[in-house]
């Protein structure tokens, strides 16, 4: 049996234990019995009051229990009452001062040797790998305040991932553990999603299984789960989703946790096991969403099983589930990888008149299948209509259509569409600087200096810096740019950190 059928078997057992099954609460011991006839209504009417009385005896004993210590007893009065002494006049005396609560959340800032935004801002340009780990493990365990900024821990574990350093990583988060009997479920999840970024799944296992019970919940496992998908780990996931919910009763996968199990059967090519957590999900009581259906979606039509994709669309509507743009974005996909171009522009065609509206990737799409055809000028066309059809050209736009460009020696397109994707009103899209360098090397040998000169000065305002080259003058900028290659972490993302700070 593989390791996916155990893997369901297994969950479905679960569900039997809870009760799930058919909607009944089942019992496992011998002795059960199938419920008996139906009792006559004057018995039943019994037993209700008789229930309905044992409650009301149970709540106003609880209720006795909680009154008794504060309330007097009733006596009879004293014939010969003792005359009451004179109250001594009362001494004020000043308050004693509390000591500070040693748990860790109360600490104090004022245990930083210098300020939280200054200290922030040297580790997020520290360069030696030894002296950001002691400082950043010296400022969290000092400060809850800095604890609380998640982007910090992101860019500290990247830098070090990117040098190899995972014993450094376990270093600075193995510190943070002493902090979760205090913390709540957010700080938990992101502690295994912090190992997650730096491919180390088995740890974030594990960390998950070191944690309080409060804090071994669906979001922590979802945090697991992640952490190997992320790893492409995906038998290991498998196996994780299985025995935690086994293991841990009271940790109930969710919809979200079914989506990552449905993705990682679809990396890995096994399509029918993903479609048979569709049915694990209603036997144990989970609706699938549309996020369920538009990963088979892909996953059928990545793999060109179009005729499987049809049937996951009819399930849809067994769910009553409206498919919505990724859905068709999903087919568009399929289609223009069979080379169907036509039926991918006649899909669009009905997404603009009868909806859902299509988006930029719904167009990149086209433009990558027009591409592919040779047919330059009909992928320029809708890359112009982009924004009177209300989208923006994104990453997958430009890294589709600069290379064709290239190519079909159409440098003035190429520039024209640099200056778009360099320009300060476009925001959040970065391309790979490798594409940029491409342009500007081309138009170099075309004997085009200013203009790409032009675009190295555009790249390095958008914090490309010293990354974008003139070929001419590589040689003396890779000496300047040597030690920047050892900053993992691009100026953007350090920028972004230190603009929260100030916030």
């Amino acid at each position: 049996m593989s390791i996916w059928a155990f893997a369901l078997v297994a969950n479905w057992g679960l569900c039997w234990a809870f009760g799930i099954w058919d909607g009944l609460t089942l019992h496992s011991h011998p002795s059960a019995k199938p419920p008996s006839a139906v009792l006559p209504m004057a018995s039943a009417a019994a037993k209700v009051v008789a229930a309905a009385d044992a409650a009301t005896s149970t709540r106003a004993h609880s209720l006795s229990r909680i009154f008794s210590s504060s309330s007097p007893n009733v006596q009879s009065p004293n014939p010969n009452p003792k005359p009451k002494p004179k109250p001594e006049p009362k001494i004020m005396r000043a308050p004693t001062p509390k000591p500070p609560a040693a748990d860790a959340g109360s600490d104090a800032d004022d245990k930083l040797w210098k300020p939280l935004g200054y200290i922030i801002k040297g580790l997020l340009r520290e360069r030696d790998p030894e002296k950001l780990v002691s400082d950043f493990v010296a400022a969290s365990s000092a400060s809850a305040r800095f604890r609380d900024r998640h982007r910090v821990y992101e860019m500290a574990v990247s830098r070090l991932a990117s040098l190899g350093r995972q014993d450094s990583i376990e270093t600075i988060l193995g510190a943070q553990k002493r902090f979760l009997e205090t913390s709540k479920e957010g700080f938990a999840t992101r502690l295994i999603g912090l190992y997650g970024r730096a491919a180390m799944p088995a740890q974030a296992s594990a960390t998950f299984h070191e944690l309080p019970a409060q804090l071994k919940c669906t979001m922590t496992l979802n945090a697991v789960l992640t952490a190997y998908y992320q790893a492409k780990e995906f038998d290991a996931l498998a196996t994780a989703f299985q025995e935690i919910s086994v293991s841990h009763p009271l940790v109930v996968p969710s919809v979200y946790s079914y989506n990552i199990l449905i993705r990682a059967l679809c990396q890995k090519h096994d399509l029918s096991a993903a479609l048979n957590v569709i049915t694990l999900m209603e036997k144990c009581g989970v609706l699938p969403d549309n996020i369920s259906f538009n990963t088979l979606l892909n996953g059928f039509y990545q793999n060109g099983r179009m005729d499987d994709a049809e049937a996951v669309w009819e399930m849809m509507k067994g769910w009553n589930l409206e498919p919505d743009t990724k859905s068709y974005n999903a087919k568009l996909r399929g289609l223009v990888a069979e080379g169907r171009i036509e039926d991918a522009v006649a899909v669009v065609e009905r997404m603009e008149k009868e909806g859902p509206k299509p988006d930029t990737v719904s167009y990149n799409e086209l433009i990558r299948g027009y591409c592919s055809a040779g047919r330059l000028e009909d992928a320029k066309k809708l890359y112009d209509g982009l924004v009177k059809n209300e989208c923006a050209p994104n990453r997958g736009t430009y890294e589709t259509l600069l290379p064709r460009l290239l190519q079909a020696g159409e440098l003035d397109c190429a520039v024209r569409y640099c200056h778009g994707l360099l320009s300060p009103n476009t925001k959040n899209c970065r391309v790979d600087r490798s594409l940029l360098q491409d342009v500007v090397t081309t138009l170099v040998e075309a004997s085009r200096v200013d203009e790409a000169a032009k675009i190295v000065e555009l790249g390095r305002k958008k914090y490309y810096l010293r990354k974008l080259l003139m070929p001419h003058t590589e040689e003396d900028n890779e000496v300047q740019t040597e030690p920047d290659e050892e900053e993992s972490t691009s100026e953007e993302k350090v920028c972004e950190v230190e603009q929260e700070i100030e916030k």
